[in-house]
């Protein structure tokens, strides 16, 4: 009778984590995998009732328990760099291959390729992709052959076309096979370096994205010789500070950096040429110049600048040329340029890396802190194998010397075994044991018995002594910086700074103060709305007589009907308000209006501003049943009022001073202009008005 504990095997060996080797596949599967489990776990519940909830359980056990392991997977072993030196997996393992074959010659991507996917277990596309970003980043791999083009967003060549190599800088600095700490690759056939004993800040010169299951990452590439300067001055106990520099250089206000937990603006470089054109000369990162030309063109379509041409004559540098049209001067074509389109961009930068087998959010000086700490853990562990060493060789050499000159070997010529020559060399050596750095030991004496006759005919005891002097000296050095460490390590730096300096210049202009942009300001006035009467449509897409108003994208219109009815909308493409619209124009809160309307018993003159409103929110600006005879903006020096022919009238038109009445809201009834009937208000005499007849202007009570 089987047991009733299940077992959780699978026919699928799991995936390695960082420092443990890869479990084995569960014999007890004997290759059936998941079915197998399904039909013993069936077989087992046969013999007990069915529970539903034990069995939800179990699978919500399951699930998490699987959903736990792949997110943990996903966020240390493909997503997120490590602290230590990083490097995210792939990039580590493509770097292991290529220093395991490196013999300073340039070798095909494709075999680069091949060589990691016996680490890597995700196929060879993000094996080549990684690659040519690394290239692209120039400190660790040297590309031969076309690797794209970061300026116009070209793909590189494929992998079997181009070649790399490992730099200089890589190869000094970045490996140590005697102090790596290595782990089972994930078939178990070779091993690979959990990180290597970097000497260099690679997390921050870097740069990296990284999305993984609830976590994401973004570190902002910096300047190698400012990041080396950063490490001197924190083992100088100085203040120090870093800022981001992006391969394709631009313009960068960092005062929301804060260290690194924000983010920085960059924007284009641009520049004069001639009178009516610009030329971009730097990208802001993210942006290729086929991307930067694409939102130019989307926003000139919108209506949020005019340019006359675009021109990309990008090859080894970048080189867009947009020219002015007329009427646009280059400055307010720059201004529109950083305001509707990606020469400006805002980057946000978060720095999660995985510290301790654990993710971790960190500022810039934190993560410079522990690399420099990892920097002066890395030179003293290679000092004191270097010490270690240098003691080895001056003990061989010693013992050597004894040997050769004393004729130790002379007493083993009789001996007949292993044992007793082992024997005869110790006993030779026991009268010179206070001029031997440590005790003899079997390994000694072995390495002394395979010195070659040759060796010893032709010994010259005066090179041996200068042999001697050098490693003495040379071991004197090193435990000289190892009790002033900190000396060293600065001047490792220093000499570092020495070097690479010139080569990593500073690609961004860094401390520039972007004026903020007005958007509404900076946007070309490019849509000219108008109104047809008969039609009764509205908007940029009209082809209308009256009104003819020109916007920009940001505008919003004012509508106002004759019966005293006004809304704000945005900008009309074709709006269909009908014919009784009597006024359209830009809503201003500080803009005055003048108005005079009937109401069929009296007719009334007001001064008004509309003040804010909601928009698509019809408002009244005169009572009900109301109807609007003169409504301007602004106030009118004189208003002309011709009344309607009446009988026994005397008075038939007379005229008024507006600037007389205060301003008020919009829903102020105004003061009475008189009981007639008005024929017209105009702001100025129109056909009808009779300059010969007496006029008299209207006193307002």
């Amino acid at each position: 009778m089987r047991s009733g504990k299940r077992k959780q095997t699978s026919n699928q060996p799991e995936l390695p984590i960082e420092g443990q080797a890869p479990r084995k596949a569960n014999p007890s599967t004997n290759g059936r995998g998941e079915q197998h489990i399904v039909t013993e776990a069936v077989e087992t519940m046969a013999h007990r009732p069915f529970d539903p909830k034990r069995v939800a359980a179990g699978l919500h056990t399951r699930v998490n328990r699987g959903f736990l392991d792949y997110a943990s997977y996903v966020i240390r072993d493909r997503a997120i760099p490590n602290l230590a030196d990083g490097l995210k997996p792939v990039q580590r393992r493509i770097l292991w291959a290529m220093h395991r074959t490196d013999d300073g010659r340039f070798t095909k991507v494709a075999n680069i390729v091949g060589d990691t996917m016996k680490f890597h277990p995700h196929g060879d596309a993000s094996i080549g992709d990684a690659l040519v970003v690394l290239a692209n980043k120039r400190y660790l791999i040297e590309g031969q052959g076309n690797f794209g083009n970061i300026y116009t967003g070209d793909p590189a060549a494929a992998p079997r076309y181009i070649e790399a190599r490992l730099t200089e800088l890589a190869r000094t600095e970045l490996f140590n096979d005697e102090i790596t700490e290595f782990v089972p690759s994930y078939d178990g056939r070779n091993k690979e370096p959990v990180t290597f004993p970097c000497k260099l800040p690679l997390t921050l010169m870097l740069g990296t994205e990284g999305i993984a299951v609830g976590l994401s990452a973004r570190i902002l590439p910096h300047n190698f010789p400012e990041l080396l300067e950063a490490q001197i001055a924190i083992l100088k106990k100085q203040p120090f500070k870093c800022l981001p520099d992006f391969p394709t250089g631009g313009l960068m206000d960092a005062r929301d950096y804060q260290d690194g937990k924000g983010s920085v603006k960059v924007r284009a470089r641009i520049k004069y040429r001639d009178d009516n054109a610009v030329v971009i000369t730097e990208l802001p990162p993210g942006t290729t110049t086929e991307s930067l030309t694409a939102s130019i063109e989307a926003a000139v379509e919108k209506g949020k600048l005019k340019v006359k041409s675009i021109s990309d004559f990008t090859s080894e540098s970048v080189e867009i040329e947009i020219k002015c049209p007329s009427g646009v001067d280059q400055d307010q074509l720059i201004d529109a340029l950083f305001a509707f389109t990606d020469c400006e961009v805002t980057i946000s930068s978060r720095i999660v890396v995985i510290k301790d087998n654990r993710p971790v959010e960190l500022t810039v000086s934190e993560v410079l802190r522990e690399n420099t700490e990892q920097l002066v853990a890395v030179l003293k562990r290679e000092l004191e194998l270097r010490e270690q060493k240098l003691q080895d060789e001056l003990h061989y050499r010693t013992l050597e010397r004894i040997f050769i000159e004393e004729r130790l070997y002379k007493a083993i010529e009789k001996c007949k075994t292993a044992e007793a020559v082992a024997a005869a060399v110790h006993d030779g050596f026991k009268p010179f044991r206070k001029e031997l750095v440590r005790e003899l030991v079997d390994a000694d004496v072995e390495r002394l018995l395979q010195v070659r006759i040759r060796r010893i005919s032709l010994f010259d005891i005066n090179q041996h002594r200068e042999e001697m002097e050098r490693t003495k000296a040379d071991l004197a050095e090193t435990r000289k910086h190892l009790k002033n460490l900190t000396k060293y390590v600065i001047g490792h730096l220093e000499a570092l700074l020495e070097k690479y300096g010139p080569q990593y210049p500073r690609l961004t202009t860094k401390g520039s103060r972007h004026e903020e942009i007005d958007t509404k300001a900076a946007a070309f006035k490019a849509f000219k709305v108008a109104y047809d009467r008969e039609s009764g449509y509205v908007g940029y897409k009209v082809s209308g007589e009256e009104f003819k108003l020109e916007c920009t994208k940001f505008d919003k219109v004012l509508l106002v009907f004759k019966d005293g009815t006004y809304k704000v909308t945005e900008l009309p493409e074709k709006l269909f308000v009908g014919p009784e619209l009597f006024y359209c124009g830009l809503p201003d809160r500080e803009t005055v209006f003048t108005c005079a309307y009937t109401d069929r018993k009296a007719s009334y003159l007001k001064r008004f501003k509309f003040g804010g409103t909601i928009l698509n929110k019809a408002y009244l600006c005169i009572p009900e049943k109301s109807r609007i005879l003169f409504f301007e903006p602004g106030t009118p020096k004189v208003l002309y009022v011709r009344y309607k022919p009446a009988p026994h009238q005397k008075i038939n038109q007379q005229t008024c001073d507006p600037s007389k009445i205060e301003i008020k809201s919009p829903k102020t009834r105004g003061r009475q202009i008189s009981i007639k009937d008005i024929s017209s208000v105009t702001a100025k005499p129109t056909r009808g008005w009779d300059e010969k007849a007496t006029t008299t202007e209207i006193v307002f009570a």
